[in-house]
C-alpha cells in the first residue's frame, strides 16, 4: 500500500480538495492543506512502510498505537491535534473536522478500486488505526480550543454586561450627587428643575437594578413605542448636562426645538444615549469653551448634534471609538463604554449614532431617529 500511496500521492491530495470543496462554505486553503491531509498522508505511508520492513515500533512511533495515548502523542497525533486546532481558527464545526479524514479514506478506497490495487487485511489495519488516531487527536484538540474560546468569549461578554451596567449605574448617580449639591447649597427650591433632575435620576438607578436582576426581557412583553416631543426631550437632556456645565465651568448652549416635531422609541434609553454623549462632551472639550445641543429635522429624520471644543480627534481613531472599553482621549477615568452604550440604544430604536471630526476645534456626534409625527 505505501508504494501505492507515494505514486499517487498528488492525485489523493487533489481528490481530497474537490471533495472539500464541493461542501457549502468550505474551502481547502493553503493554511489547511500545509498541515492537514498531506502531512497526514506522509506520516501513513511511512508507517505501512515500517511495518513492511518489520520496524513495529517505528510504525507505532509515527502513529501511535491502537486506541492512541493522550498522554504522549504520536508524531502523527501532534500534526492531527495541530491540524484540529488550525480548522477551528477556520471556522469549521467537528463533523467537517472529521471528513477531513474520511475524505482521504474515500479517495484511497476509490482510486485503489479504479486501479485495481489489492490491499492486505493488515495494511487495511493500518490504515484504520491511522484514521482512528488522527481524527481521535484532531477532535480533541479542536475541543478543547473551540471550549477554551467559548468560554473566553463568554467572559468578554460578560465583563461587557457588567461595564455597561456599573458605566450606567455612575452617570445617574453623578447626575444625581450634582444635582444634590446644588440643593444642599439651600439656594435652589426643592420644586424646581433641580430637584426634577434628581428625582429623574433616582429613578433611572432604581429602574436599572431592576432590569438587572430580570435580566432577560420578553420581546412579546416590550410595550409599542409612543411619539413623544422632542421640544421636551431636549429639556430633560439640557437640565441633566447642565449641571456638569457649571462643574466644568463650560458653557452650554442649547437651540430651540419646533414644537411639531417628534421621535419614538425607549425614551428612557434614548436620553440615557444623549446624555451620555452630553457627559462625554464635557468630559473632554477644554475648559471654559462651549458644548452645543442642537436638534433638528433634515427630510424623514431628525438629528441631534452634541458639538463639543475638545481639539479633533486622533487620526484614525473615528472607526474604533464606538467599540467597547476604548478610550481615545488622555482622560482615562472612565470604562470606555460610554459610546457603545449610546450607540447601542439608538440603534435598539432603528436610529443611526456617527461623529465627525472637526481637527483643531473638535467633534460632532450626531443621533439620527425616524422622525414622528405629534398628535
Amino acid at each position: 500500500m505505501h508504494r501505492f500511496l507515494s505514486s499517487h500521492r498528488d492525485e489523493l491530495i487533489a481528490r481530497c480538495k474537490a471533495k472539500v470543496a464541493q461542501r457549502p462554505r468550505r474551502a481547502a486553503t493553503t493554511a489547511q492543506l500545509a498541515n492537514g491531509i498531506p502531512m497526514f498522508l506522509d506520516q501513513l505511508i511511512h508507517t505501512l512502510e515500517a511495518q513492511d520492513n518489520g520496524q513495529a515500533d517505528e510504525s507505532f512511533r509515527i502513529s501511535g498505537a491502537a486506541g492512541g495515548d493522550a498522554a504522549a502523542l504520536s508524531e502523527m497525533g501532534l500534526s492531527a491535534a495541530a491540524h484540529g486546532k488550525e480548522l477551528l481558527g477556520l471556522g469549521y464545526s467537528v463533523d467537517q473536522v472529521v471528513h477531513d479524514y474520511g475524505d482521504l479514506c474515500q479517495a484511497i478506497t476509490d482510486l485503489a478500486v479504479e486501479r485495481d490495487a489489492p490491499f492486505s487485511v493488515d495494511e487495511f489495519r493500518t490504515l484504520n488505526r491511522c484514521l482512528d488516531n488522527a481524527i481521535a487527536d484532531a477532535v480533541t484538540e479542536f475541543g478543547v480550543w473551540r471550549d477554551a474560546s467559548v468560554a473566553l468569549q463568554q467572559s468578554a461578554e460578560e465583563n461587557e454586561r457588567l461595564g455597561m451596567l456599573v458605566h450606567e449605574l455612575r452617570n445617574h448617580l453623578h447626575t444625581a450627587t450634582l444635582a444634590f449639591a446644588a440643593l444642599e447649597s439651600g439656594r435652589i427650591p426643592m420644586g424646581g428643575s433641580t430637584g426634577a433632575v434628581l428625582k429623574r435620576s433616582l429613578s433611572s438607578l432604581a429602574a436599572l437594578l431592576s432590569q438587572s436582576l430580570s435580566q432577560v426581557r420578553v420581546a412579546a412583553e416590550t410595550p409599542p413605542a409612543e411619539a413623544f416631543s422632542l421640544g421636551l426631550f431636549v429639556a430633560d437632556a439640557k437640565n441633566a448636562a447642565s449641571l456638569d456645565a457649571s462643574a466644568r465651568g463650560c458653557t452650554f448652549s442649547v437651540a430651540d426645538v419646533d414644537a411639531s416635531l417628534g421621535i419614538s422609541g425607549n425614551r428612557d434609553l434614548l436620553l440615557a444615549a444623549l446624555v451620555n454623549l452630553l457627559h462625554n462632551a464635557f468630559k473632554f472639550t477644554h475648559a471654559h469653551t462651549e458644548v452645543a445641543l442642537r436638534a433638528y429635522a433634515e427630510g424623514d429624520h431628525v438629528l441631534l448634534d452634541v458639538r463639543d471644543n475638545c481639539g479633533g480627534l486622533t487620526p484614525g481613531t473615528t472607526a474604533s471609538i464606538f467599540q467597547p472599553f476604548v478610550q481615545v482621549g488622555d482622560n482615562k477615568s472612565g470604562l470606555g463604554l460610554g459610546l457603545s452604550i449610546a450607540r447601542r440604544n439608538v440603534e435598539a430604536d432603528g436610529g443611526e449614532l456617527s461623529v465627525r471630526n472637526l481637527p483643531g476645534t473638535g467633534c460632532v456626534f450626531t443621533i439620527k431617529l425616524p422622525r414622528r409625527l405629534l398628535h
